[in-house]
């Protein structure tokens, strides 16, 4: 799966009891998209997780920024029904501005 969102907020750098870096995140879409032949205006918020060498990537990144996440989606907690993104990549987007 992959999303074009905004870092919205993330927590403090973790670490597992293995010694692994984890990051909570939460992204937040939006974007246009077309169901039933008519177009429709979409936000949401989605909870995320790095782990690794990525978490240490994206604890450097604002909150603000735009970002392309390309992952899966599991359990966000092992017994809960809530999901997460699981982050294995992302890209900073590159806002430029047309014109002046």
């Amino acid at each position: 799966m992959t999303l074009d969102a905004r870092l919205q907020s993330r927590g403090a750098l973790r670490f597992t009891p293995a010694g692994v870096p984890a990051l909570d995140f939460e992204l937040a879409h939006e974007s246009t998209q077309v169901e039933a032949g008519s177009e429709r205006r979409v936000a949401c918020e989605l909870a995320a997780v790095a782990l690794g060498p990525l978490a240490r990537k994206i604890a450097d990144v604002e909150p603000g920024a735009q970002i392309r996440c390309s992952g899966f989606l599991a359990r966000r907690y092992r017994t809960g029904i809530t999901v997460a993104l699981h982050v294995n990549e992302f890209d900073l987007k590159i806002e430029t501005n047309q014109g002046n």
